[in-house]
């Protein structure tokens, strides 16, 4: 099911996410929804916050072929996709890229976000286990966004003064909305 998805200036993308107590049909029903409506919305990540949910969830789908790093994706091909992170936290974070970051919570916003150009990041799957994985590039970038989201940041809080400042007005216009 396609779920609404909250945009800045709703409340819930500012709180903290609550730890995942249990994986049980609930929660994969919650992964697969937020798949679909990160596809609908032509996504490649999405947390629970930006559907109005707390739980410390998040989907990631970066396709093969899209990330311009080199090397990058022969790097993550170990990684599967579709990538359902719980109760996932960032371990190490190595070098750094800057590049163009949109939301889907921020329609129509995109800004220049530094970042970590390789993260390795823990986390349980949908299955309960707990995995270790280190990705490099977009996919690091999506998985900083999202753990970002979980955390109750958000991209514009990496924004510069200068960035923040030009797209004040769209954020207003967000806010009220």
């Amino acid at each position: 099911m396609v779920l609404e998805i909250v945009t800045y200036g709703d409340d819930v993308l500012r709180k903290p996410a609550r730890p995942v107590a249990e994986i049980d049909d609930d929660m994969r029903k919650l992964a697969a929804d937020m798949l679909e409506t990160m596809y609908d919305a032509e996504g490649v990540g999405l947390a629970a916050e930006q559907v109005g949910r707390d739980e410390a969830i998040c989907v990631i789908d970066v396709p093969q072929g899209c990330d311009t790093t080199p090397g990058a994706d022969e790097f993550n091909r170990e990684i599967a996709m579709p990538l359902v992170l719980v109760n996932a936290k960032i371990t190490a974070r190595e070098g750094t890229q800057r590049g163009s970051e949109g939301c889907l919570s921020f329609p129509e916003i995109r800004g220049q976000v530094t970042r970590a150009m390789q993260v390795t990041f823990d986390y349980t799957d949908l299955e309960g286990n707990r995995r270790t994985a280190t990705a490099r590039g977009l996919l690091a970038r999506a998985v900083q966004h999202e753990l970002d989201h979980l955390d109750g940041k958000l991209m514009i809080d990496r924004f510069s003064a200068v960035q923040r400042l030009s797209v004040a007005g769209k954020l207003r216009r967000l806010a009220e909305e």
